[in-house]
C-alpha cells in the first residue's frame, strides 16, 4: 500500500467523467488500499479514484470518529435523497488551503458495489452523506465547488492560487 500523489486543479482528468469498473480485482482491492492510504495521510473524510489519476468510478469514505469504518466503493449511484439539507463546510486536496459551506441532502441511499463484487444498497446520513455525494460528484468530473456561485467559486480558486504562490 502507498500513499498517492494528489492531482491539482486544474488538471483536467478532475473535470473528466469515471469509467465504471466492471468487476472487483485484486487491482481494484490494491487501488482501494492506496486511496484509504493516501485519505489517511490527509485530513479529510473520502477520496475518489479520479484525484490520484485513476479514472475509474472508486470511493472510499470514512467518517467515523475512530476512522475505522473504511467504505469501499465502486460505481455508486444515488437512488434517493433526502428533501432535508444539511450544510457542510468542503474542501477537496485538490485545491489546497480553502473550503467553503456547500447544501446537500441529509440522508442518501446509494447502490455500489462493495469489496466482494457484490451490489449493496446502503442509506448513509450527516457527514457520511455528505462525502459519499462529494465523492459522486468527483466520478462524475464536478468539484463541490460547482455548487457555489460563480462569485464565490471564483473568488474560492483565486484564492487557492494564491496560496499555492
Amino acid at each position: 500500500m502507498s500513499v498517492r500523489k494528489i492531482l491539482q486543479w486544474p488538471d483536467r482528468r478532475l473535470r473528466t467523467a469515471a469509467d465504471k469498473v466492471a468487476e472487483i480485482t485484486e487491482d481494484v482491492r490494491g487501488i482501494w488500499d492506496d486511496m484509504i492510504d493516501t485519505m489517511d495521510a490527509m485530513p479529510g473524510v473520502g477520496l475518489a479514484a479520479p484525484q490520484i489519476g485513476v479514472m475509474l468510478q472508486l470511493a472510499v469514505v470514512d467518517a467515523s470518529e475512530g476512522r475505522n469504518r473504511r467504505i469501499r466503493m465502486a460505481n455508486p449511484e444515488v437512488l434517493d435523497a433526502s428533501a432535508i439539507l444539511n450544510t457542510h463546510e468542503e474542501a477537496s486536496p485538490c485545491l489546497p488551503g480553502v473550503s467553503a459551506p456547500v447544501k446537500r441532502p441529509r440522508g442518501v441511499t446509494v447502490r455500489y458495489m462493495d469489496e466482494t463484487g457484490t451490489v449493496t444498497r446502503r442509506d448513509f446520513v450527516g457527514l457520511e452523506a455528505t462525502s459519499v455525494q462529494h465523492q459522486i460528484d468527483h466520478l462524475a468530473g464536478r468539484m463541490y465547488f460547482d455548487r457555489l456561485s460563480k462569485m464565490r467559486r471564483d473568488m474560492l480558486i483565486k484564492r487557492s492560487a494564491k496560496l499555492k504562490g
